[in-house]
């Protein structure tokens, strides 16, 4: 039963996070949404508290240790503790190893890695104090297999894995669940962006179907947790 409880989700202003956080307040979930662009987070808390839900957000950088901890602090001023937590926020760009720019490289690791473990750490403390919670991190297929030109998206992705199977052997003591998520090409704006859908969006997943497995994750009897789960197309 997720209605009446409470999530952050980071990345929320569009795509996948979007996604997820409409999922969460149509099963009556008060949803707090983190992104960069204030006006768009400002168009969906409007479209998430349609659902008779509390809403609310935060315009910060993932990567700013100083901003995560500032911003965090407030939201939980308004909602309280968070049952439930989606490390969605994520950049990505491609390019041969060699060639890609030190720069491009950095912002990827501090936002995709770094993003992930600031906001852990400043929700976890409430969570462990509870003794309840929900940490999903979105990883992807390319965490699970590097190709060429992914080099530094993959190295992210492949550390947030790693940080989500260590964090979940330490908090499961505390009734809380950390699950990994590893989907496929989704037709959000950022593969649209990026070119992956060969132009061709409706091939791929939707961000309503990633949301639904979220929701699926969710609702699992609490006595068990699901470590790491997949989702592909059926379109080859």
């Amino acid at each position: 039963m997720l209605k009446g409880k409470k999530a952050l989700v980071t990345g929320g202003s569009r795509g996948l996070g979007k996604a997820i956080a409409i999922a969460l307040a149509k099963k009556g979930v008060d949803v707090a949404i983190t992104g960069r662009n204030i006006e768009k987070l400002k168009s969906v808390v409007e479209q998430l508290q349609s659902y008779g839900v509390q809403a609310n957000s935060e315009a910060f950088d993932v990567s700013n240790k100083e901003q995560v901890f500032e911003s965090i602090k407030r939201l939980e001023q308004d909602f309280g503790k968070f049952d439930i937590l989606i490390n969605n926020a994520g950049i990505a760009k491609f390019g041969e190893f060699s060639q890609m720019d030190v720069s491009d490289w950095e912002n990827i690791i501090n936002t995709n890695v770094m993003g992930v473990y600031y906001v852990t750490r400043a929700v976890l403390p409430s969570m462990i104090d509870s003794k309840v919670g929900d940490i999903i991190n979105v990883s992807s297929t390319a965490g699970l297999n590097g190709n060429p030109t992914t080099s530094a998206y993959s190295a992210s992705k492949f550390a947030v894995i790693g940080l989500s199977q260590s964090l979940m052997k330490e908090v499961r003591k505390h009734n809380i669940r950390v699950t990994t998520l590893t989907p496929s090409t989704i037709a959000s704006d950022m593969s649209i962006d990026l070119g992956l859908t060969d132009g061709n969006p409706e091939k791929v997943l939707q961000p309503e179907d990633f949301a639904e497995l979220v929701i699926a994750t969710l609702e699992f009897p609490r006595r068990a947790l699901i470590q790491s789960a997949s989702i592909w197309s059926t379109n080859p």
